[in-house]
């Protein structure tokens, strides 16, 4: 008896194929040249597949970033919580700095945040897809911290997130300096010196 193919088994290769190549068009050529028409040749799959499953190339091009950090929505995005802030912070800085000098991720991120710049509705679909969803995680975490004592009870988590996280961006975008571990720890001890509550008797 001749075993059938598996659709769903196929529809997931074909998903997979799409999204590796949207990954590396982008960064070949950049989001702006970057057609539908291109990820289907690449993917060897038709325009009206990839439609069938986004409505548009940022779409497509969120979604295989999403892929690429396993991040996507399904995924459980919560951050370590072993009690220990700093030890926790440290463990998820040094695996965003990683990710950030991981060649196969730093090409098409860049790539993606040149458009973000000059793209509102990109940069929406971003914020919508990955940046709010992953932001909401790390606050669920300084909210723990909070309850612990380990953190500023006031701590504006928007402000604090970005004292954690900016500098890292700017180094990255900027090129100005290496990404390593001990830049990463260097960020989470800057940052607890800010954000931890005053000893008692200081305002």
């Amino acid at each position: 008896m001749v075993k059938q193919p598996d659709p769903a088994r196929r529809s997931e290769r074909s998903r997979q194929a799409i999204l590796t190549a949207a990954r590396e068009l982008v960064s070949e050529v950049g989001y702006a040249k970057l057609t539908i028409e291109a990820i289907a040749a690449r993917a060897g799959v038709g325009k009206q597949t990839i439609y069938r499953w986004w409505p548009s190339k940022g779409a497509v091009v969120l979604d295989s970033f999403l892929a690429l950090s396993e991040a996507g929505p399904e995924q459980d995005m919560a951050l370590p919580d072993t009690g220990d802030l700093e030890a926790d912070l440290k463990t998820v800085m040094r695996a965003t700095v990683a990710e950030f000098a991981d060649p196969a991720f730093e090409g098409p991120i860049r790539a993606l945040n040149t458009e973000i710049i000059n793209d509102p509705a990109l940069a929406a679909q971003y914020r919508e897809k990955l940046a709010g969803p992953v932001d909401e995680a790390k606050k669920a975490r300084l909210r723990s911290a909070q309850r612990a004592g380990q953190l500023a009870a006031d701590a504006d988590l928007d402000l604090a997130l970005e004292v954690l996280y900016a500098p890292l961006y700017q180094r990255w975008l900027l090129r100005s300096g290496p990404l390593t571990p001990e830049y990463a720890d260097a960020l989470v001890e800057v940052f607890l010196k800010a954000m931890r509550p005053a000893p008692p008797g200081r305002p």
